[in-house]
């Protein structure tokens, strides 16, 4: 019975013997610890050439990318359009990223490149004004200790250039949302506002009808071969003077409900404070 029980000692040791094997950073190079940190917002394909950037500058590098929380960023920066979960999310399917640091830290210090034994940290060489106080630059640190790796920022593509192309048209992302199913409340528009959308976007498509049916005129007056010039002449002014009378009905509409809204605005403020001046008679 004991040489089975050897037996039986020997192969769990076996089994259980890789399990205990470490890797030693000391037997072969280990990767270079490559440091990048952002607010990420919206991520887009300039972010993620920063840090293609930032994996590639050493053949073996290992990638970690913080990522600032929404109150820190809130505070120094300004509010974001993805929230922080959204934003971390984001890094984790970015192919250059092996780890992702949430809640990173705004100024960079020996204490943090300590604690994930960080050798250097890239970023464009752009100064990077820092908001919090504790420096003329964020990464100030990390450039005198020579901990700092440059890389280049991609020239056309910014957060804030993505979110000034959503302003600059943004009559039509709204009117876009409102089609597709969302409420004025939900996108905070006023209900004068939605109607002059959608007054605005059915002249549009009255447009672009008219101008289909005018290349359909000028292709049957070619065909019937009748005067093209002199018909389509009359065909335009009339479909130009058709326009302007429905654009002008269309803005008396709009002039009406605005009127009418501002009327029962100031009947309900009187309504208001005839209510509260007889709530102060019966009071004396």
């Amino acid at each position: 019975m004991k040489p089975a029980k050897d037996a039986a000692v020997k192969e769990k040791s076996a089994v259980a013997a890789p399990s205990t094997e470490w890797y030693d950073p000391m037997s072969s190079p280990r990767p270079v610890r490559v440091y990048a940190d952002g607010i990420y917002d919206l991520f887009h394909f300039g972010h993620a050439r920063a840090l293609e950037q930032a994996k590639k500058s050493f053949p073996n590098a290992y990638l970690l990318v913080g990522c600032c929380s929404d109150e820190i960023t809130y505070r120094y920066k300004g509010k974001t359009v993805m929230t922080e979960d959204e934003r971390y999310e984001s890094l984790r399917h970015c192919r250059w990223v092996d780890e992702v640091i949430p809640d990173a830290p705004w100024v960079i210090n020996q204490e943090f490149l300590d604690k994930h034994r960080i050798d250097y940290v890239a970023h464009d060489a752009l100064p990077y004004a820092d908001t919090s106080g504790a420096a003329n630059d964020v990464y100030e640190f990390v450039k005198a200790v020579g901990k700092f790796k440059e890389t280049k920022r991609t020239e056309g593509v910014s957060t804030s250039d993505i979110i000034m192309r959503i302003l600059k048209d943004y009559n039509q992302y709204i009117m876009r949302n409102l089609t597709r199913g969302y409420s004025r409340k939900d996108l905070g528009v006023s209900y004068v506002k939605e109607k002059q959308l959608r007054v605005n976007m059915g002249i549009s498509k009255l447009r672009e009808k008219v101008k289909e049916h005018q290349e359909k005129f000028h292709s049957a007056a070619k065909i019937a071969g009748s005067n093209p010039v002199e018909w389509m002449e009359n065909a335009d002014r009339w479909i130009v003077g058709f326009l302007e009378k429905f654009e002008e009905g269309c803005h008396m509409m709009e002039t009406a409900i605005k009127d009418r809204i501002q009327e029962g605005l100031k009947r309900q403020g009187r309504s208001d404070s005839n209510l509260s001046g007889s709530g102060e008679d019966s009071d004396s």
